[in-house]
């Protein structure tokens, strides 16, 4: 099998070489960044800003989230 087809083959349930690749730059991150510098610059954003943040990440997310509470009686707003 060459290697184009091999990348467009068809991994199921996850893509182990996506998770393998992001797995490995998690690694090199923990490994190569100030990580405590970077959670104390991140315990000093605004309330606002972290709320309005999150707020656009779930604008972009693909679904909602399975905690959050439905009203199953309306229809959905997709």
């Amino acid at each position: 099998m060459s290697n184009q087809n091999q990348t467009q083959t068809n991994q199921g349930e996850g893509d182990r070489e996506a998770a393998r690749r992001y797995n490995e730059a998690t690694r090199e991150h923990a490994r190569s960044a100030d990580v405590e510098q970077e959670a104390r610059d991140a315990a000093e954003q605004d309330p606002g800003e972290a709320a309005q943040s999150e707020a656009e990440g779930r604008a972009r997310a693909r679904e909602n989230d399975p905690e959050v509470t439905r009203n199953y009686t309306r229809p959905s707003q997709d």
